[in-house]
């Protein structure tokens, strides 16, 4: 079952990069145990593929009950994109919806509010770089490779 962070409440801000192809690269602050940083495999789809984009939650939380539930997250978070895009699903209202499988095989899903993200301007491109190449500095080191594809019929 996919952690989902209280149904987004958890999820206060952040930003994540696809700008180099078959990698994510970020930081989501979470209530109670604040900033993570993100090194994931994979695309985002659709109009955000390829690009940066920046989030902030309307209905963000900093909820006690947060730092139990989510103590055990893996921090940093290194895996695989399962989905992340603007428009999920066809018979849905259009919204950010992030999705990935940690390199621990953790599900972890987030659903913002419509509107709740957007793709990154030039400007926030620009004062973001230093922090995202910091980042993947960091983490490109912990990032596995996936043991088996998701694809695989004895995935679970």
């Amino acid at each position: 079952m996919a952690q989902k962070f209280a149904n987004g409440r958890w999820v206060k801000d952040g930003f994540l990069d696809n700008r180099v192809p078959a990698r994510v690269v970020g930081r989501i602050t979470f209530a109670a145990i604040g900033a993570v940083e993100f090194l994931l495999r994979g695309d985002f789809k659709g109009e955000i593929q390829g690009r940066l984009i920046t989030f902030r939650n309307p209905a963000f939380v900093d909820e006690d009950l947060a730092g139990q539930v989510l103590g055990d997250l893996e921090i940093p978070q290194t895996g695989e994109v399962s989905l992340i895009s603007f428009d999920p699903h066809p018979n849905l209202l259009p919204h950010p919806y992030i999705e990935w499988f940690s390199d621990r095989d953790n599900h972890y899903r987030i659903e913002l509010p419509e509107g709740a993200a957007e793709i990154a301007s030039a400007g926030e491109e620009v004062a973001l770089q230093a922090e995202l190449t910091a980042i993947a500095h960091r983490l490109t080191g912990l990032l596995a490779a996936p043991a088996k594809s998701r694809t695989d019929p004895d995935w679970v």
